[in-house]
């Protein structure tokens, strides 16, 4: 039997416990923010906020931000099967 030469053997060897303690320091906006710009062509604008949080007398409230670059529901000009029955 012959004893592998360790200099052709693989050397590349992760080291688990500092990506986990990473991740784990790291806040909710700090993960968002990585997620959102790990993209290719991303850009810090595909990482800015796009809704507000509050809460008012025990109730969540969600709003979508003004200056929202993407938002829910048809864009602007699409019509929509509610426009096209109340035109009858």
């Amino acid at each position: 039997m012959s004893t592998p030469d360790p200099s052709t053997e693989s050397t590349h060897i992760t080291d688990t416990a500092d990506t986990t303690d990473t991740a784990e320091a790291m806040t909710s906006e700090e993960k968002r923010h990585d997620q959102l710009t790990a993209a290719p062509d991303a850009t810090e604008a595909d990482a800015a906020p796009r809704i507000d949080v509050s809460e008012h007398d025990g109730n969540t409230r969600i709003d979508i931000r003004p200056d929202a670059a993407v938002r829910p529901g048809p864009g602007p000009g699409v019509e929509t099967d509610d426009a096209e029955e109340s035109a009858h």
